[in-house]
C-alpha cells in the first residue's frame, strides 16, 4: 500500500516565545520537525513518498531544515489546517489511495501508530488517531452517535459546548484520509466559526453525510500524541523521551544509576553489564563496550568506549576511541581524533586531541597531548604538553616506546623521541631525541647569595 504524508508544518509558535519557528526547536538533539521527517520515513515498508511539508512562519529556515527529506508548500496566510492541507492538493501523487496527515510540532509519534493510522484507513475510511486524555483542554473533541459507536464529527474546544468539552476522547490532529476524497473534501471547506479559519475537522461531517465510514485509530500511548506550544511542554516532553530511552537501555540491561537524570541526543549501544552513573550526557552515535562502566555527569559525544574501560566522573570525550581496559578522568577532556589504545591511562585534567596512544600509555594528570603518537607503556609527566601550533600551522610529536617524560616539559612540534628516551623534568625540547638517551634542556640553576626579597613600603602613621 503506498501512501502520501503531510506534515503541518507552518504555525509561529506564539507561546514559545522565540524567533526561532517552532518546529526548529530542538527535542532529544533533534528538531521537534526531525523526529516527524524520522517517523515518515520509517514508513518505507509503506511505499511512503517524500513528505509534502506545509511551511509557513520561519518558511526558509523550515525548508532548509527539510532539505532533501521532503517536498515543501507555502501557507501564507495560515488560515487553519484545513488551508494548510489544501495547499498540499497539487503535490499528492493520485496513484498513492491514502494520504496521511502529520504534525510537526508532534514529535513523538512512533512509525508504528503511523503505519497502523494509516492502514486503519485502507485507501477507503477516514480514520482518525484518537486517544482519552484526563484533562482534554485544547483538543478537538470526537462526537460519536448514541451508543458510543460511529464517529459523527469532531468540535474544536473553542467551538465545544459545556457537555461536549466533557468528552475524554479527543483527537490528535493527526488523520489518514482517501486521497481523492481529501482533495475534494479540503477544497469544499468553509470559514464558517468563531475564529474564520478552515477547519481540517470538517471534512468528518463531509464523509459522515457522504456516508464515508469514519473510524478512530486510538493511539498506544500519551506521550505520542502531545504536542509543544510552549518551553514548558518541550521541557514535559524532554523528560518524558528520555525516561522513553532509558527504559528501553535498561531493558536491553543497562544499568542507570538514576534514569531520570540520563539524556540521550542521538543513538547509544551497550554491551552487557555497562553501568551508567546519573548526569551522563549522550550526543551523536556512541557505542560502550561490554563491562565498561561511566562516571557521573560525563558528556560523551560521537564515540567508541570499548570493553572494560572506565570513564571517570566530569570526563568530556567527543569523537575519540578508547581502548578496552583504559581509565580516562576524572575531569578529562579526549577531543577528535583521540584515540586511546588498551589499557591507557588519562588522568584529571589531561587534555587529548588528534593524539594517538598505544597500549598501556599513561598521562595521568595535568598535561596536553596534541598531534602526537605516543608508543606502548610511555609516561607523560604532570603538566608536560606537545606544543603543536607555530602560530600557521599545526606539527606532530612522536613519541617511542617507554619513552619517559618528566614533569613540566614543553615539546616543540615537529620532533621526536627515540624508544626508550628520557625527558629531564622542566626540559623544553626542539630537537629529536635518540632513543635510550637522557635529554636535558633547561637553565642552569644558580643560587645568589645575599639577594634580598623585594618589599612593600609601609605607609606612614
Amino acid at each position: 500500500m503506498a501512501v502520501n504524508v503531510i506534515i503541518m508544518a507552518a504555525g509561529k509558535g506564539t507561546r514559545m516565545k522565540s524567533t526561532l519557528p517552532k518546529v526548529l526547536h530542538r527535542l532529544g538533539g533533534r528538531s521537534l520537525l526531525q523526529h516527524v521527517l524520522d517517523a515518515a520515513a520509517g514508513l518505507g515498508a509503506l511505499q511512503a513518498v517524500n513528505p509534502v511539508v506545509v511551511v509557513g512562519h520561519g518558511a526558509d529556515a523550515v525548508t532548509d531544515a527539510v532539505g532533501a527529506q521532503g517536498r515543501c508548500v507555502l501557507q501564507q496566510p495560515q488560515l487553519g489546517t484545513g488551508h494548510a492541507v489544501q495547499q498540499t492538493v497539487p503535490a499528492l501523487d493520485d496513484t498513492n489511495a491514502t494520504t496521511l496527515v502529520l504534525n510537526g510540532d508532534v514529535p513523538l509519534i512512533r512509525t508504528q501508530t503511523a503505519a497502523a493510522l494509516a492502514a486503519a484507513c485502507g485507501g477507503e475510511r477516514l480514520a482518525l488517531l484518537t486517544i482519552d486524555l484526563p484533562d482534554p483542554t485544547g483538543y478537538g473533541r470526537i462526537v460519536r452517535d448514541a451508543a458510543g459507536e460511529r464517529v459523527l464529527g469532531i468540535v474544536e474546544h473553542k467551538d465545544a459546548t459545556d457537555a461536549q468539552r466533557a468528552i475524554t476522547e479527543v483527537y490528535t490532529g493527526m488523520m489518514a484520509a482517501p486521497t481523492a476524497l481529501l482533495k475534494r473534501w479540503v477544497m469544499a471547506l468553509k470559514a464558517e466559526n468563531a475564529q474564520r479559519e478552515y477547519y481540517l475537522t470538517d471534512i468528518v461531517a463531509m464523509a459522515v453525510a457522504e456516508g464515508v465510514p469514519v473510524v478512530a485509530s486510538p493511539a498506544p500511548d500519551e506521550t505520542e500524541v502531545l504536542g509543544v506550544n510552549s518551553p514548558l511542554q518541550l521541557a514535559d516532553l524532554e523528560r518524558r523521551f528520555q525516561r522513553r530511552q532509558a527504559e528501553a537501555l535498561m531493558e536491553a540491561g543497562v544499568r542507570l544509576a538514576d534514569p531520570a537524570r540520563f539524556d540521550l541526543r542521538g543513538s547509544l549501544t551497550c554491551g552487557s553489564d555497562v553501568e551508567i552513573d546519573f548526569g551522563c550526557l549522550f550526543e551523536g552515535q556512541v557505542t560502550i563496550g561490554d563491562g565498561a562502566r561511566i562516571g557521573a555527569h560525563c558528556v560523551i559525544k560521537d564515540a567508541a568506549i570499548a570493553a572494560g574501560a572506565v570513564i571517570h566522573p566530569f570526563t568530556h570525550i567527543d569523537g575519540a576511541q578508547v581502548g578496552a581496559g583504559a581509565l580516562v578522568g576524572p575531569f578529562a577532556r579526549l577531543r577528535p581524533g583521540a584515540q586511546l589504545g588498551a589499557e591507557v591511562h588519562i588522568g584529571n585534567f589531561v587534555e587529548v586531541k588528534n593524539a594517538t596512544l598505544a597500549d598501556g600509555a599513561k598521562a595521568n594528570h595535568l598535561a596536553y597531548l596534541g598531534d602526537a603518537t605516543v608508543g606502548p607503556r610511555v609516561n607523560y609527566g604532570a603538566g608536560s604538553i606537545t606544543a603543536n601550533y607555530d602560530g600557521a600551522n599545526k606539527h606532530r610529536t612522536v613519541i617511542g616506546a617507554d619513552v619517559h617524560v618528566g614533569s613540566n616539559c614543553v615539546l616543540v612540534a615537529p620532533v621526536t623521541l627515540g624508544d626508550g628516551a628520557t625527558i629531564g623534568g622542566g626540559s623544553t625540547i626542539t630537537k629529536d631525541v635518540p632513543a635510550g638517551q637522557l635529554a636535558v634542556a633547561r637553565g642552569r640553576q644558580v643560587a645568589l647569595a645575599g639577594w634580598t626579597r623585594p618589599q612593600k613600603a609601609r605607609k606612614p602613621g
